[in-house]
């Protein structure tokens, strides 16, 4: 018996608790817990000499589903029949009765006279849509689910509405993983409840097993397409579908023969677009806003989607392995968009992805902070957006070998946004470029303060660091074997990744005794995750988490291959053991709650 119709049984029984005792004074109060307790916990034997005190006095139906269910359990048939047809004697209006009778005879084993009632009681279905649900819930009650179904399909016809009792079929084909069923249903009552499709594309992932029932439900979106192609609410469900099974370009097809077919201004297109780049489609969306251009600029979604189509182009150069020639490439096609519409307040985006570009992927950081300056002139800009300008020249200034200005406006962004998550960025920045320099004790003073930040991410970071620091620089040989990984880092900033690897293998040759190891492996890995080798990242994350089960990093390793077998590796039940080996074995740390949620979500719960 399921959990459901157990808590059923017991909610029935505790809401009928004080009428049985006002009506059957000789029944102690204190027997109520004990029958429930000997039910649940399979002593029914115990359960039945308690009950049927309560069964010999009038009004006694408040604990009948547990009385039944009891007697059955024991196979006392005659028992449970008796009192089933003396129920059905003084409640001939009240069908629970009948289908408790004809759960009887499904446990003897008579089938045949159990189906007789049932059929008839549902051949009788009244026109009253209160009592369809009664009828049906009662089927559901005792666990007679396709009749339940049966039911319902019949209260439709009864009712000459095809869209009564949708979301109960919903939930009963969902408990029977009835995935043909669960799929039609779905596909009926999206066209008149277009609301009903997030609620599909949550359910339907936990009830498929693999990708041929993604490919049957597509067949049936397809019929449905067919008969009616204008249904904006089947392509968005197909181009779904598709995307669930990494077919994006198949899902682009889709989503731009629908535009074309229906002369669309390119919503369902444009907002689709997002989804494509969640999931790292980048091609594909790049497709997608050039499609979206053909459309000319009077369209509304013209600039947005050359907006849109720079910043992924932008993406999959900055997290992959392009060349030079295609930063620049990139770089001017920025320049022209801030050409054509000029510096300003909609525009410093653009500005900001040039910057960054030029600083860190074309060598020209003193173009890089010529413009983040001026862009400190535009007017209109509001206080945050201005911190953060300044913080992105604060980087460059380290680029041009300015660190004195660097730490200027970083101590300014800090003082200017105290306690404020902007504040405590800034304020971490510092901290980090002293650490660059090896100014190893501001840095540790600066760190011991952003302990207590708001924003946990830069509250937890400066921990690492201050941790870090202070278990390092317990000897001189400690503290040079901390100025080279300071070095490394320094070149990790700078978007020198090889020369970085290199620095930290370097590290335990010229100081063999080191303890840096972790600290090394988690960056080589972040360095890895960054030019997309996943692969080689996970490797040294499971060493970092084998090797040092106390060290400061092993939390964020742990997280950080839940995430990457979740998001990269498609590896759901290797992503599920790293998040859970986090929360049983980490519960303090700050990455618990986000496991555990990402946890659940990976196993189904709460949908």
């Amino acid at each position: 018996m399921n959990r459901l119709i157990i808590c059923v049984f017991f909610l029935l029984a505790f809401n009928a608790e004080a009428q049985i005792l006002r009506s059957n004074p000789s029944i102690v109060a204190d027997d109520t817990p004990l029958i429930i307790q000997y039910y649940r916990d399979g002593e029914y034997e115990k359960a039945v000499v308690l009950l049927e005190k309560i069964f010999s006095s009038p009004n006694n139906e408040g604990y009948f589903d547990i009385y039944f269910n009891s007697l059955l359990k024991l196979k006392r048939y005659d028992v449970a029949e008796k009192a089933v047809k003396k129920l059905m004697r003084q409640n001939t209006e009240n069908d629970a009765y009948p289908i408790a009778l004809g759960k009887l005879y499904q446990e003897k084993g008579d089938v045949q006279s159990a189906n007789k009632i049932f059929t008839d009681i549902i051949s009788k279905l009244p026109k009253d849509e209160f009592k369809i649900r009664s009828l049906a819930n009662n089927f559901y009650r005792f666990e007679n689910y396709d009749f339940a179904v049966q039911a319902f399909k019949q209260g439709r016809k009864v009712l000459g509405n095809d869209e009564f009792f949708t979301y109960e079929l919903l939930n009963i084909y969902r408990f029977k993983k009835d995935k043909p069923m669960l799929m039609q249903e779905y596909l009926d009552a999206l066209a008149k409840m277009p609301q009903l499709l997030p609620q599909a594309q949550a359910v339907l992932p936990m009830v498929f097993d693999d990708k041929t029932d993604y490919q049957t439900f597509q067949i049936g979106i397809l019929k449905k397409i067919q008969k009616a192609p204008d249904a904006e609410i089947y392509i968005q469900l197909l181009t779904w579908n598709y995307i669930q099974q990494q077919e994006f370009d198949m899902a682009l097809r889709q989503l731009i023969a629908f535009d074309k077919r229906t002369k669309a201004d390119g919503t369902t297109l444009f907002n689709t677009i997002y989804t494509f780049v969640d999931n790292g489609a980048f091609e594909t969306a790049i497709k997608a806003y050039e499609y979206l251009l053909t459309k000319g600029n009077d369209s509304q979604y013209y600039l947005p989607s050359k907006i849109e189509l720079l910043n992924t182009k932008y993406n999959i150069q900055t997290s992959g392995k392009s060349s030079t020639a295609d930063f620049a490439a990139l770089a001017k096609d920025y320049q022209v968009l801030l050409d054509e519409n000029g510096k300003n307040k909609n525009t410093l985006f653009a500005i900001k992805k040039l910057a960054n570009l030029q600083a860190y992927y074309l060598n020209q950081a003193d173009q890089a902070e010529k413009g983040l300056e001026a862009a400190l002139q535009i007017p209109g800009l509001n206080g945050q957006e201005m911190g953060q300008l300044k913080l992105d020249l604060g980087d460059v200034y380290i680029l041009t070998n300015q660190p004195w200005e660097a730490f200027l406006v970083y101590e300014q962004v800090s003082k200017q946004f105290e306690g404020q998550p902007i504040g405590n960025e800034a304020r971490f920045r510092s901290a980090k470029l002293s650490f660059y320099q090896g100014n190893f004790e501001y840095s540790n003073g600066q760190c011991l303060v952003l302990k207590a930040a708001t924003s946990q991410l830069i509250a937890n970071d400066a921990l690492n660091l201050s941790l870090l620091i202070s278990d390092n620089i317990q000897t001189p040989t400690d503290s040079n074997a901390l100025k080279m990984y300071a070095d490394a880092e320094m070149l990790i900033f700078r978007n020198l990744p090889n020369q970085a690897i290199k620095k930290l293998d370097s590290v335990s040759v010229v100081y063999p005794q080191n303890g840096l190891a972790d600290a090394i492996m988690m960056t080589k890995a972040k360095i890895f995750i960054r030019s997309n080798d996943f692969q080689k990242a996970a490797e040294i994350l499971k060493k970092v988490t084998e090797d040092f089960k106390d060290g400061i990093w092993t939390d964020d390793a742990l997280f950080t291959l839940g995430d990457l077998y979740e998001k990269k590796l498609n590896d759901i039940v290797q992503a599920k053991l790293y998040f859970q080996k986090l929360i049983t074995d980490y519960p303090g740390s700050m990455f618990s709650a986000e496991a555990r949620k990402r946890f659940r979500n990976l196993r189904g719960d709460g949908v």
